[in-house]
């Protein structure tokens, strides 16, 4: 019996990264989390830390800031999977990651490392608006150290967190779904891809031994999943038996609505304005260099968008 790979988890204890060390343990993995200084007396991420060392995860203390540290926290996996935050609304640091590729560089164990995309595919958005488009440029970087530094690679481009987008029925600014009204982005009729993020870190973690992801983009893309705002609205309606009041508002309105906001609400709108206008998740077609996760693992039954909705009922 072939040993499964060891994995360690950078950002385990974030929003995704909690998800993901939880898939790796639950997949059978030696499962390691980078236990940063710098976490200070953060006691809430601390008692998550020490939950998942109860649970059988092992501990690293390394910073990126110590180069030495971060290296022999490498030496002891055979894959990297990080989830360090790029949303900006929280905290982005995406670029912190090139020390990290430096370190697996310098290891020089690693068979594949999964960095910190989860998201859109940053190769499709060099059209991006101002100042979102900070996101897709720090990740096309770090994609650009890793492939300079000859690194085995999977990215994951894992479209709309259900919980960011679902729970608000797809609007800026809203977590739980209202029982009364709803804006609609223009028509409401571009199709977009919603996933679980529980079904995101399962993806990711049968991705990182897997051949046929190696030095690929991995699409999530699961077929039911695939909905516009209207359709995520109507099965919400559907679930509450009743009509929201619809308003819309247009592309230009929209645009215009950012100029006054701060940095992270217009970086948030921005891709906004891309996923439900311009409907960059479904416009193109997954060439060579990509594959589609639900397609490589049926195995995974996901969590449909009306099952999603229903646990705000």
């Amino acid at each position: 019996m072939v040993d499964k790979s060891k994995v360690l988890v950078v950002g385990g204890t974030g929003y995704l990264g909690k998800r993901i060390v939880k898939a790796s343990l639950a997949g059978g993995h030696d499962t390691y989390i980078l236990h940063r200084p710098e976490i200070g007396i953060d006691v809430e991420k601390v008692q998550t830390l020490l939950s998942f060392k109860a649970g059988g995860a092992r501990l690293v203390e390394a910073s990126l800031d110590d180069h030495r540290s971060l290296v022999e926290a490498v030496k002891k996996v055979d894959v990297v999977v990080s989830a360090i935050s790029g949303v900006h609304s929280r905290s982005h640091q995406i670029l912190l990651q090139l020390k990290l590729v430096q370190a697996i560089k310098d290891a020089g164990n690693i068979k594949r490392f999964l960095p910190s995309e989860f998201g859109m595919d940053p190769s499709r958005m060099a059209h991006a608006l101002e100042p979102g488009n900070e996101t897709f440029v720090h990740k096309m970087i770090v994609r650009k150290a890793i492939e300079d530094a000859g690194i085995p690679f999977t990215y994951v481009s894992a479209n709309c967190f259900a919980g960011y987008f679902v729970g608000g029925l797809c609007q800026m600014g809203r977590v739980t779904p209202s029982r009364e009204s709803v804006l609609l982005l223009g028509d409401g009729n571009v199709p977009a891809v919603f996933v679980d993020e529980d079904d995101i870190a399962a993806y990711t973690i049968k991705m990182i031994e897997d051949p046929r992801t190696l030095n690929k983009t991995i699409y999530i893309r699961p077929p039911e999943n695939i909905l516009s705002q209207r359709q995520v609205v109507g099965l919400w309606e559907k679930l509450i038996k009743k009509e929201l009041h619809k308003t819309s508002i247009s592309a230009d309105d929209f645009l215009a609505s950012m100029k006054d906001l701060d940095y992270a609400e217009q970086a948030g709108l921005g891709h906004f304005y891309h996923i439900f206008y311009e409907g960059c998740l479904t416009n193109f077609d997954i060439g060579d260099g990509g594959e589609e996760a639900s397609e490589l693992y049926p195995e995974i039954n996901y969590v449909r968008i009306e099952e999603y909705l229903k646990r705000y009922l």
